[in-house]
């Protein structure tokens, strides 16, 4: 194999690929990037077997092969090569010849027969998504994922299609986040559940361009999504998602509309005294036309008043300070409307036209007392 590149297509691609790179395997193909050039293009590709990511950088391929390469000793080498043309060689021992400007370097690999290869996926039904919508829609909802493992079904959100619409869900024990987008066209009901990790992944490779689309495709137990020169493909997270509907109430006992900055920089403000291990509350004391957000710790204490418009009754409710600010930055209006029944039930952020939903289990305010 004899290939020939520039430095920056070969990197990025690189880096790319490398997320699907498993930390720890027993299978050491598996922390090796396959670079394939068995035709005339240069296609990279990285596989965990739960996640696999491949693209292709534009080259010129003058030999026709395939080797896998230790993925920290590629990367590594590249990433410290000459912003120039780099030519990669490889021999019959699998021996790659990597080389650019006066940097010259020798590494092994090993055979490319032995690579895990991505699942093959039939295309039929893809559903089409701007990358900007499909990115913006994982910021402002994957903050929700529960990070452990006791319950598979929360370390993935939710993508549930029906006809034109999608509606994307993340929770935790604590809180949930859902967003809904209005899709340019029709498609089957299905209710699709994707690991977060991901959706992490695909966040942080898409461009996320307005005018350019991905297209994602699903089987009962794999994923894809392509946007540009690069696929990934994902195992979903098997299992029936929390029923959330009945979560979603739309009763209130008090109605606030607050200006959203206000408030954030107020909790923000209030966690200045609250180390990370404490578990202090912000409490938020309701009365007509006042919000007073009020923190007692360890530390010191806070009082800060805001302007609001309230309906309803007076209430005095707690929140996890974390959870409450979360929410309120994957939030653009600038002014915003809060919903709540009672001291022990669910507070709810949602718009007068539907685009989003987010619930925050209150806590005992009496933990305010040191």
């Amino acid at each position: 194999m004899k290939f020939i590149c520039s430095k920056s297509n070969l990197y990025n691609g690189v880096k790319t690929v490398q997320r699907a790179v498993p930390t720890r395997t027993t299978m050491p193909i598996l922390e090796c990037i396959l670079i394939d050039a068995t035709t005339n293009e240069i296609k990279l590709t990285a596989n965990d077997t739960e996640l696999g990511i491949e693209t292709i950088i534009e080259g010129d391929v003058q030999e026709h092969g395939i080797i896998a390469l230790d993925s920290t000793i590629f990367s590594n080498i590249v990433s410290k090569l000459p912003d120039n043309m780099v030519t990669i060689e490889t021999d019959e021992n699998f021996k790659a010849h990597i080389s650019c400007e006066k940097a010259k370097f020798d590494i092994l690999g090993k055979s490319g027969d032995d690579f895990s290869y991505l699942p093959f996926i039939e295309k039929s039904q893809g559903i089409t998504i701007s990358q900007f919508s499909l990115k913006d829609v994982i910021e402002r909802t994957s903050f929700a994922i529960a990070n452990d493992d006791n319950n598979k079904l929360m370390t993935g959100e939710l993508f549930k299609i029906n006809e034109n619409n999608l509606e994307v869900v993340a929770l935790d024990r604590h809180r949930i986040a859902v967003r809904y987008i209005e899709l340019k066209e029709s498609y089957s009901p299905r209710e699709l559940i994707v690991p977060g990790k991901t959706l992490k992944e695909i966040k942080n490779i898409i461009p996320g361009n307005v005018n350019e689309n991905v297209l994602i495709y699903n089987t009962n137990n794999h994923i894809v999504f392509e946007f540009e020169k690069t696929t990934v493909v994902s195992r979903l997270i098997e299992g029936d998602y929390f029923k959330i509907d009945s979560m979603l109430s739309t009763d209130y006992e008090t109605k606030v509309q607050i200006n959203k900055k206000e408030l954030y920089e107020s909790i923000d403000r209030a966690t200045l005294l609250v180390k990370e291990s404490d578990k202090k509350p912000i409490i938020m004391n309701i009365t007509d036309s006042n919000m007073e957000v009020m923190i007692n710790s360890y530390i010191g204490s806070m009082d800060e008043n805001i302007d609001i418009e309230k309906d309803g009754r007076d209430i005095m409710i707690g929140f996890n300070p974390k959870f409450f600010t979360d929410a309120l930055k994957a939030i653009d209006e600038d002014e915003i409307n809060l919903y709540m029944i009672n001291p022990k039930a669910p507070c709810f952020i949602k718009d007068d036209k539907g685009t989003f939903i987010y619930l925050i289990l209150p806590v005992n305010f009496n933990a305010i007392a040191n």
